[in-house]
């Protein structure tokens, strides 16, 4: 009907997100808003996880350099631009962007055992998808260092104690509650909610687009720092990183 669901499905993965899967949600993305027939974008995923964000060894065998807008950060910009209200049903893993992104969605369910964590300091990176401006407004600065500097993980019920999720329910019904929301959503008045919608962001839209511009930036930069290269290659090599020689 007018809701509908974009499902990220590569679970032996851990749905963790290649490139071409980049392109696909952007995609999928873009096509809705552009359907005057859809109301409400539902993003789930299949499996037991949500995602467990990049797929490093696609990374590396597709670098950002020489690519105008990597895949990862069209996909990051249709979430950001979407006027129609985007509902998220995460379980499982949600690692890197599969948290970050979640802040551009209206409304968010967690299964109950979701464990969420944000490791880009861990890979020689910095946060991306606006995070460094949305995540202090929704719980502070002291939370988000623990979230973004420390990458500590977060379990589904303290996600709903801070904000990020708007509800905690049984894995075996995550789907069917998320679902339901969606469908609330699209038997409203359609201008009236793209209209709430585009009111609840815009105080921030300016800062998030600059955000979401200098992140990205930074992010280009610290891919060739010595830094990501031994985080990388320590994934790769299934050991843990020495950041002790860089200064």
């Amino acid at each position: 009907g007018a809701v509908v669901r974009i499902a990220i499905n590569r679970p032996e993965k851990k749905n963790a997100l290649t490139a071409e899967m980049y392109g696909a949600l952007a995609d999928a993305v873009e096509q809705a808003e552009a359907d005057s027939s859809v109301r409400v974008l539902l993003l789930h995923a299949l499996g037991a996880d949500f995602t467990a964000g990049n797929d490093l060894v696609d990374f590396l065998q597709r670098p950002w350099a020489g690519q105008a807008i990597p895949p990862p950060v069209r996909f990051i910009l249709a979430m950001a631009n979407a006027k129609k209200p985007i509902v998220a049903a995460v379980q499982g893993l949600a690692v890197g962007i599969g948290v970050t992104i979640l802040l551009h969605c209206d409304l968010v369910y967690a299964a109950d055992g979701a464990k969420l964590m944000m490791p880009f300091v861990d890979l020689g990176i910095v946060p991306e998808a606006g995070s460094t401006v949305l995540l202090p407004a929704l719980v502070g600065h002291q939370r988000s260092a623990e979230l973004l500097l420390l990458g500590a993980p977060l379990t589904a019920q303290r996600a709903y104690e801070i904000g990020l999720v708007n509800a905690v329910v049984a894995p075996e019904v995550l789907l069917a509650t998320a679902s339901s929301v969606a469908q609330k959503l699209a038997e409203k008045s359609a201008g009236a909610l793209l209209a709430s919608k585009e009111l609840l962001k815009r105080a921030r839209k300016v800062e998030v687009d600059h955000a979401i511009g200098d992140e990205l930036k930074v992010v280009t930069e610290r891919l060739d720092s010595p830094e990501t290269k031994e985080a990388l290659s320590a994934f790769v090599e299934k050991r843990k990183p020495d950041f002790s020689k860089f200064r």
